[in-house]
């Protein structure tokens, strides 16, 4: 399969203090800035670290990108969230129908990006590289974090389960929701579209696997 061809078509979402830049196609290939020119840059500098999330996918993707290969296709006002910290703005993009085909792909990038997730939590140590200022949880409660969220996420996309449920229970039945064609408007008892909830989940699961990734290794010096 050959590699995707640039430009990547990019969303951002810019607030007073933050920005995010999102890949349209390429959901969890999401980063953030200063700016929207910081935000581009991070997203770029991304790309070797994404290009493991596609290959578990089965999709092929370059190991380099620059912001030069970055099509800005669409800009949207941020909000609290986005300050906060969180792509947290649908774009248009994210209101296009979904085929069959197309929802195939989204769903093997989320499963690609729990995998990815899996495979950084098997190799770090329990406690993690605290921050300057000695904040920071450690590796399980990351994970707990993320797992608390997916059941919230779930639940943006019309899936109602009981606290109790296991989360592979969860993750199964955001695997099939994701994996319906779709009208691109809201996905039925739910406030998310597909394509933006793909990216949204598939955004959280790999910010704190990078953050578990990246806070594994010990002070540089």
């Amino acid at each position: 399969m050959s590699e995707p061809t640039p430009p990547f078509q990019v969303v951002t979402e810019t607030a007073e203090k933050r920005a995010f830049a999102s890949a349209a196609a390429w959901p969890g290939w999401s980063r953030s800035g200063k700016d929207e020119a910081l935000a581009l840059e991070q997203l770029a500098s991304y790309a070797p670290r994404y290009a493991r999330v596609a290959a578990k996918a089965g999709l092929s993707f370059p190991e380099r990108v620059t912001t030069a290969d970055l099509e800005v296709v669409e800009r949207t006002p941020g909000g609290s969230g986005t300050a906060f910290g969180v792509p947290g703005r649908v774009a248009e993009v994210d209101l296009h129908r979904v085929s069959s085909a197309e929802a195939r792909r989204l769903t093997d990038i989320v499963i690609a990006c729990w995998d990815v997730l899996a495979d950084v939590v098997a190799a770090a140590p329990a406690e993690l590289r605290k921050g300057p200022r000695g904040g920071g949880r450690d590796r399980d409660k990351v994970v707990a974090h993320v797992e608390e969220s997916e059941r919230s996420y779930a639940r943006s996309i019309g899936i109602e389960l009981p606290p109790t449920a296991p989360i592979t229970a969860v993750r199964a039945e955001i695997v099939e929701v994701l994996g319906l064609n779709s009208d691109g408007s809201p996905l039925p008892g739910g406030a998310w579209t597909q394509r933006y909830a793909a990216r949204r989940i598939a955004w959280h699961i790999l910010d704190h696997a990078w953050e578990i990734e990246d806070r594994s290794e010990p002070h540089p010096g």
